[in-house]
């Protein structure tokens, strides 16, 4: 039997770059898949995301386990007095253990301190994963919604009510 390895949660540092370029690119991948998307990760793109967090100074924690392997991430994004959960991704082989959990009581934390009560989410629709995770959490009110005319040669394949309301999506 494999012993559970120990999970650190910390602050992400530029020498992570690798490491969580490799996260990144793969959660832009998943987010594509939500759309009917297909495509492969993209490492040089992703290293520069996350180049762009570093410089605006955004707090982004990685969960790291005893191997020094990087087995999720969340970033911050702080906007005035508001916490914003930029974006949260747990690997496939780590998923199911609490670590977004984890995670995303650190962002609750910055956003205790900044005096808020919430950390504000913007979600995908059909990301019915992260949408039961922030339930979990105790996130239920709908803030905002956005609406906007299809793309050109955009095909949409979904209805999704809001209220009275029904939307393409």
């Amino acid at each position: 039997m494999r012993k559970e390895n120990i999970m650190l949660i910390r602050l992400a540092k530029i020498d992570d770059e690798e490491k969580i370029s490799r996260l990144i690119a793969q959660f832009r991948v998943e987010l594509k898949q939500l759309k009917g998307i297909k495509s492969t990760p993209k490492i040089d793109q992703a290293k520069e995301e996350f180049k762009e967090y570093i410089e605006a100074k955004y707090p982004v924690f990685v969960a790291e386990d005893d191997n020094n392997e990087l087995l999720a991430y969340l970033v911050c994004r702080i906007d005035g007095s508001v916490a914003w959960a930029e974006s949260l991704f747990v690997s496939d082989s780590a998923r199911r253990k609490g670590i977004a959990s984890k995670l995303y009581k650190e962002a609750e934390k910055i956003a205790n301190e900044l005096g808020g009560d919430t950390v504000y989410n913007w979600v995908h629709p059909n990301n019915d994963k992260m949408i039961t995770f922030l339930s979990k959490m105790g996130y239920d009110v709908l803030n905002l919604i956005e609406i906007r005319k299809p793309w050109k040669n955009e095909t949409l394949t979904q209805k999704i009510r809001v209220g009275y309301h029904e939307y393409r999506y």
